[in-house]
């Protein structure tokens, strides 16, 4: 039985396309390890989506080649976004790689393995959307999930590769994402958490209603699911309509929680972004959330350094920033990228500058972070218990967390991985929390 490796790299919805990968492979009777060195197919799934992005994926196959050069018998794969941006230069580029797949091929790969194969590099122009029938092996842990709704990107902003790599969105039908939240589960998924490159434009393409609105309402019904969380919505007031707030105020299984992405607040930058908002409608929406659903936890995403952003304008940025207080933020530093409209616009912004933005709104953040940690202090939270570090520590996340981008809760207590807890805040850091179980709820 041959074996393989999968090192998957970028966000949540790369993982998705990486576990999908996994059980196509599972399906056909390949093993799968974690250990290069022990497998006889390596592949890396990877982002292209910005140039560190890019210089982390030619990276792990600079890696990965090294195990090809030990065992000539290694096949090596790249599949992906890398392979669908740059298609079949990179044949040249990377000599060692056996296979090139995109975005839409990826789940043919046991296929083409078994096939005589004429050509190296496989990118069909449509990006594949996968359905409940599709054999995926998750590799989050067995009570947390992804579940991404959607694929692609019909929005037009100027510094995103998405449009192009990805395709216009593509809203999978109800019923498939219903049918595999409840197979998820089934095999003890405990959080949910939907994605998309933009979860709020659910259904607009399919034209028979559905929405995210409508998804809600039926996961909630999902007797086993304990936690639902949203992310990647994009700020457009028409979309936080009030009977979706109500159903996120009022569900006690739909996390208080919103991903708001919003990338600046200045209003000539928003537009030179191609951003479908301005400073007054953001400002409105942020309101409105709040006003409905007041224990939210709000997470957004900065740009700074984007072309024709002046100190009049990164000071907007700060003043907003330190108006709103964000429980979540994280800033990107622009990237131009080739193929998209910003990288032709003037006025770009020197790098030193751009970290030096960076770093301030990031100090900023953290002050804000630290002193809204401060206020939980002494109250008692619902929280998951994830892991034990090497200490006997155990690591979990309160309903205002996600994993791997927001930091968590440190508990003392007696409680195992997977089970729900109460906790009393005890301690808060800027980014973490520390709490004491008091009892187990779940």
């Amino acid at each position: 039985m041959k074996s393989v490796c999968l090192i998957s790299l970028g966000c949540p919805k790369n993982l998705v396309d990486s576990e999908v990968i996994l059980g196509v492979f599972s399906r056909a009777g390949y093993s799968i390890t974690t250990e290069p060195s022990e497998a006889e197919i390596l592949i890396v799934n990877t982002c292209a989506f910005i140039e560190d992005a890019t210089k982390e994926a030619i990276e792990t196959i600079l890696r990965l080649t090294h195990y090809k050069k030990e065992d000539p018998c290694k096949l090596l794969i790249v599949s992906g976004c890398l392979p669908q941006r740059y298609g079949k230069v990179l044949e040249k580029e990377f000599p060692e790689v056996d296979i090139f797949v995109g975005t839409g091929a990826f789940h043919k790969l046991p296929k083409l393995l078994s096939q005589k194969r004429k050509k190296k590099t496989f990118i069909p122009p449509s990006t594949f959307l996968y359905n409940e029938r599709t054999p995926r092996i998750l590799s989050t842990p067995p009570f947390t999930a992804y579940l991404k709704i959607a694929e692609g990107c019909s929005k037009s902003c100027t510094f995103c590769t998405v449009p192009k790599i990805k395709g216009p969105y593509k809203s999978r039908r109800l019923n498939s994402v219903i049918n595999e939240a409840k197979e998820l589960a089934s095999r003890g998924v405990k959080e949910l958490i939907l994605i998309a490159q933009d979860t709020t434009a659910y259904g607009e393409d399919l034209g028979d209603g559905t929405n995210l609105m409508n998804l809600l309402k039926n996961l909630v019904k999902i007797d086993s699911l304990h936690w639902i969380r949203i992310l990647y919505t994009y700020p457009k007031i028409e979309y936080f309509v009030d009977e979706l707030l109500e159903l996120i105020a009022k569900e006690e299984k739909i996390c208080p929680y919103i991903d708001l992405p919003i990338q600046h607040i200045d209003d000539e930058i928003l537009r030179r972004m191609g951003r479908k908002s301005n400073e007054y409608e953001i400002k409105k929406l942020i309101e409105k959330i709040r006003n409905f659903v007041p224990e939210v936890s709000l997470r957004t995403s900065l740009i700074v350094g984007f072309p024709g952003e002046g100190e009049k304008q990164f000071k907007k940025l700060m003043d907003f920033v330190r108006e709103i207080r964000f429980d979540h933020l994280g800033v990107f530093k622009y990237s131009p990228e080739q193929g998209t409209p910003a990288f032709r616009l003037p006025n770009q912004i020197e790098e030193s500058l751009k970290e030096e933005r960076f770093r301030a709104v990031m100090e900023l953040q953290k002050d804000i972070s630290l002193k809204k940690y401060q206020e939980l202090v002494g109250k008692r939270m619902e929280a998951l218990v994830e892991k034990y570090n090497q200490s006997g520590v155990k690591l979990g996340r309160l309903k205002i967390q996600s994993p791997d981008i927001d930091g968590c809760i440190f508990l003392q207590g007696e409680a195992c991985q997977g089970e729900f807890v109460e906790a009393k805040i005890t301690r808060a850091l800027p980014y973490d929390l520390f709490g004491q179980i008091i009892r187990v709820s779940s």
